[in-house]
């Protein structure tokens, strides 16, 4: 069991909790759930111990393990997929050289009565107990059954972690979690780069086989079918409920109306009783009864009513130059990472003002083509970028690249030009960081939030044509449909790589699809798309 006690938080003079407290059980699935920037991932990282709480505690039994898989991560390429996985079982190997080690040295010394020796004696004993009280495990065999789980092909294990993409590195940290087999497991938005049939994987892993989760995600699927408790982080306090995700929002509903009925009701009696006041403070045989309600009044606790996240953001993109008729053409690409071809003579070509989305299961080049479209990696075959095309993208890692010293208005204080510069606090005002928000260091704030960001410095140069991969993973509902209203009114290029079908649902009007080392175009929106191949969803393309 870990308690978590009184815990308090505040940045640059924001509260972000205030006297926290709540029990987490050795078989808790917990969804942590609240609007973008409302301290979801900090709780997170308080209880994973990367963070520190200005006030109060999180207690865990002593030896305890709790493993962290954070929104954003940088991770070096100096291992293979396999050799970075067994990493996993990297404290239960150095122990076993420690022991082998003291075992030698008590061997070859010879001063049996010194108090150097009985150290090693007692050392020795502790970490043959604990390596040896450890159930065995064939870890090669462990690696390769959760490595095959989260989607990856035995070809895959001898690739370097450095060829693929930062999904792909994503579910490498995953798998060194889950193969840990902690007494707690943090999760921050963990399925935004994976595919339906990684992600039922993971479901069946965390209901079966997992013991306390925490999870933060904005796919009520996942969340729905693997919790059973949820706590809301709301205007610095949390609610718990013994409650799945969608039986919360009912009742939230329920709680938020019963507070509005308290809240008007007295309303209704502190105006009486103001009235009451104000008509006979002057009559002298009313003088106690008029005095006994000031005094009322003063100690009265107002009620709260829960915050509705009413913020609204407008987006619309900066005007640009006309571009060519054909932005992008492309013709007979080839590209391989070693032994494995991503894939092989692909051919597209996109006209102006087209809205356009690449679409299929991950690995099947979608990231790698448009890598290739921003001359980030080598390739055969041609690419072409058209006559005056200025480009605009939105990587999958965007967030994660901002620079985490700069507070929110010095990372656009930074790029902005012209007369721009004078509107900064009025953009990000519709960015929601309105007040006090633009003072924020880039470094605490939450993933949606760093996503907003990014996507305000994109929208600062005027550019013709937008490419975005995943731009609406770690953002919620109501964010995602004003990016989606903005990108509407767009009149330039756009390429999407996506796996949200209600996001690409009336956006895109044409579908390539990356499936078996080639590129298919389809001339008909997502639905016509999904229509025509028989299917509901863009999960069931990523599950075939």
């Amino acid at each position: 069991m870990i308690s978590v006690e009184g815990l308090a938080v505040e940045f640059s003079g924001t509260t972000l909790f205030s006297d926290v407290s709540f029990v987490i059980n050795e078989t808790d699935k917990i969804a942590l759930m609240g609007k973008n920037g409302a301290g979801k991932s900090t709780m997170l990282k308080i209880l994973a111990g990367v963070n520190k709480p200005n006030k109060g505690t999180v207690n865990a039994p002593q030896g305890s393990v709790i493993a962290y898989l954070p929104q954003h991560l940088l991770t070096k390429d100096d291992a293979t997929v396999f050799d970075e996985t067994s990493k996993a079982f990297r404290e239960i190997f150095v122990m076993k050289d420690e022991i082998e080690a003291l075992n030698t040295a008590l061997t070859t010394r010879t001063d049996y009565e010194s108090d150097d020796y009985m150290k090693i004696i007692e050392r020795v004993s502790e970490l043959s107990e604990q390596f040896y009280s450890m159930e065995e495990i064939n870890y090669e065999a462990e690696v390769e059954k959760v490595l095959f789980g989260l989607g990856f092909l035995r070809a895959d294990f001898t690739r370097s972690t450095s060829e693929f993409s930062g999904g792909w590195r994503m579910r490498i940290e995953l798998a060194k979690i889950l193969l840990q087999k902690p007494d707690l497991i943090l999760l921050d938005e963990p399925t935004n780069h994976m595919d339906i049939d990684s992600i039922e994987w993971l479901e069946d892993f965390l209901v079966n086989n997992a013991k306390a989760v925490v999870v933060i995600s904005h796919d009520r699927a996942f969340v729905d079918n693997i919790t059973t408790r949820t706590i809301e982080i709301t205007t610095g306090r949390i609610y718990d409920y013994k409650a799945k995700y969608s039986h919360y929002l009912e009742l939230r509903k329920e709680r938020r109306e019963q507070q509005q009925k308290q809240y008007d009701d007295q309303q209704k009696y502190i105006s009486d009783t103001q009235d009451f006041i104000d008509r006979f403070k002057g009559t002298y045989s009313k003088t106690n009864q008029v005095q006994s309600r000031v005094k009322m009044l003063e100690k009265l606790d107002i009620v709260e009513v829960d915050e509705i996240d009413s913020s609204a953001l407008k987006l619309r993109f900066a005007p640009a130059i006309r571009s060519g008729n054909y932005p992008v053409v492309v013709n007979e690409l080839t590209k391989t990472y070693g032994n494995h071809t991503v894939f092989e003579k692909a051919s597209l070509s996109i006209e102006r003002g087209e809205k356009v989305a690449f679409v299929g299961k991950n690995g099947e080049g979608k990231s790698t083509m448009i890598k290739a479209i921003m001359k980030e990696i080598d390739f055969t075959g041609s690419l072409e970028i058209g006559h005056k095309v200025q480009i605009g993208y939105f990587a999958q890692n965007q967030a994660a690249l901002l620079d985490e010293s700069l507070s929110v208005f010095d990372t656009i204080d930074e790029i902005a030009v012209g007369d721009i510069r004078t509107k900064i606090r009025d953009i990000l005002g519709a960015f929601m960081f309105g007040g006090d928000s633009s003072a924020k260091k880039v470094k605490v704030l939450s993933g949606g939030e760093r996503t907003r960001l990014a996507m305000i410095k994109l929208l600062l140069e005027p550019v013709n044509v937008l490419i975005l991969d995943e731009p609406t993973n770690h953002l919620d509902m109501k964010t995602k449909d004003i990016i989606k209203d903005a990108l509407r009114n767009f009149d330039g290029t756009l390429i999407l790589v996506s796996h949200d079908r209600d996001f690409l649902d009336g956006l895109a009007t044409k579908v390539f699809e990356f499936g078996n080392k080639r590129v298919k175009e389809h001339f008909e929106d997502v639905k016509g798309f999904l229509a025509k191949k028989k299917m509901e969803s863009l999960a069931e393309i990523e599950k075939r």
